[in-house]
């Protein structure tokens, strides 16, 4: 695994790359996160892919945007700028709930042969109302270390008591990291509606979803949705397919990727 950085309209974006040979692929993490969440899923596209993560600006590695008030497009623009100036061709874009709208904007401007989605936000009105509302509120930055104890037991609700220990450091090592902006992209994902990108996508569409992910009840209508989808569902995963079940996140993934591009 590589990584490195390329200039954009907003600075530096960061990303992690594996693979040498193949088609392209381009992976998207949900907010607040980075591409850290991809790290396990890499190795296993870059056997036959070249597999490349970004830090979506903001988050990670990456520089943030000029201010909080851009939207899923710019970002979408910007990432798309990164992905083509280390020289991705008709890549496969895949994203992970904020990251699927994140592929489904990037794909308007850069030629894709698919996208993979896990978990697109097709939230009702009333549904994207309460997340801008309730979602980010702001994080106690203090010097008792009160946002570490917030951070925790955010991702414990969120993500589940039963969490494995090292994906809950991961979380809430990556958010902590960007505490003070960490509900820029949060808040730019709530406020897109990825239905009328994901209609009129012209390339086949893989929806890859844990079986009771919080966005699985979405599925149906972004099937209904898109022209050329299927459904993947990896059975028994209460969420975070590609953080706990990398191998069969990956596979599926390629296999799609394989398809897609023959």
């Amino acid at each position: 695994m590589t990584r490195g950085y390329v200039d954009t309209g907003w600075g530096q974006v960061h990303y992690r790359a594996c693979g040498d040979s193949g088609p392209w692929i381009g992976l998207f993490h949900e907010s607040p996160l980075s591409s850290r969440v991809f790290e396990d899923v890499l190795p296993v596209l870059g056997r036959r892919a070249r597999a490349v993560a970004f830090d979506t600006p903001g988050y990670g590695a990456s520089d943030p945007p000029p201010g909080p008030g851009f939207e899923i497009p710019d970002y979408g623009r910007v990432l798309a700028e990164a992905a083509a100036g280390i020289g991705m061709e008709r890549p496969v874009l895949a994203g992970v709930h904020s990251g699927a709208s994140l592929a489904l904007a990037a794909a308007a401007h850069l030629p894709a042969a698919g996208l993979a989605l896990s978990g697109v936000p097709l939230f009702t009105p009333e549904e994207r109302a309460g997340f801008i509302a309730g979602w980010t509120p702001e994080a106690p930055l203090d010097d008792r270390g009160s946002q570490f104890t917030w951070a925790v037991e955010r991702y414990l609700r969120s993500w589940g008591p039963d969490l494995p220990r090292e994906l809950l450091h991961l979380a809430v090592v990556e958010l902590m990291r960007v505490a003070d902006r960490y509900e820029w992209g949060y808040q730019a994902a709530f406020r897109f509606d990825p239905s009328e990108a994901l209609a009129a996508a012209d390339v086949p569409v893989l929806l890859l979803n844990a079986e009771f992910d919080r966005l699985a009840p979405k599925d149906a209508l972004a099937l209904d949705l898109a022209r050329d989808a299927r459904l993947v569902v990896l059975p028994g995963l209460p969420g975070q397919p590609h953080l706990r079940a990398p191998g069969d996140f990956a596979a599926a993934l390629l296999a799609f990727t394989l398809e897609a591009g023959s």
